[in-house]
């Protein structure tokens, strides 16, 4: 049985809602890329990463995430030029989602988003276990079983579901891009090479100590 599912940030001054959430609507995945460590890194936050450097994630349908509060907080920052957007709350730095561009219909939440509400449910509840984790060459200290190797029943369900909110028309309305003009609705930031360079040694395999 599908939920809407209420979210906001750490300091609740971004407010929004997930609408239809069930373990068949979403994906959700562990991802230990080293991108994904660095973005937590930048903002402060990497205390949301596992003990081996993951991100939970669950990959949602554009059109079924929203914000109704404090949507002039939203901000993103793009490690490289083609990078993915990696939206946050600039008032407290919580993640909000990660996009590649309005014509791949998928936002990627970090789960943290939704265990911040008054209430909230255990995302296992909502969503289930993740499915898999990704790019585990990334992961700190011995990658978790099953996450270096591509995971082709995992990627297969990410195509799918892909696919699915594409054809479905799930792309639209995007919490984060413009339809008309496909732009950002909100700043965005790219970071120097100085200052990704800076991040990489927080990163990966062995990390230096933050």
């Amino acid at each position: 049985m599908s939920r809407d599912v209420e979210l906001q940030c750490r300091c609740g001054k971004i407010h929004g809602w997930l609408r239809d959430a069930a373990p068949d609507t979403v994906n959700r995945v562990v991802c230990y890329c080293d991108d994904c460590q660095a973005f937590l890194h930048h903002l402060g936050r990497a205390e949301l990463l596992d003990e081996h450097g993951g991100s939970d994630i669950v990959q949602v349908a554009p059109s079924t995430l929203s914000f109704d509060r404090g949507i002039e907080l939203i901000t993103a920052v793009r490690l490289t030029p083609e990078g993915l957007y990696r939206w946050y709350a600039s008032c407290c730095k919580t993640p909000l989602g990660n996009t590649v561009s309005p014509q791949l219909p998928f936002v990627g939440i970090i789960t943290e988003l939704f265990q911040q509400a008054p209430g909230a449910p255990r995302c296992d509840e909502v969503f289930g276990a993740p499915r898999g984790g990704i790019l585990g060459k990334f992961a700190i200290g011995n990658p978790p079983p099953g996450s270096v190797k591509p995971n082709v029943r995992l990627l297969a369900r990410t195509i799918r579901k892909l696919l699915g909110w594409k054809l479905r028309g799930k792309a639209w309305p995007h919490p984060f891009f413009d339809r008309a003009s496909g732009n950002p609705k909100y700043p965005v930031t790219m970071l120097s090479t100085a200052e990704r360079d800076a991040l990489r040694s927080l990163c990966g395999p062995r990390p230096a100590r933050a």
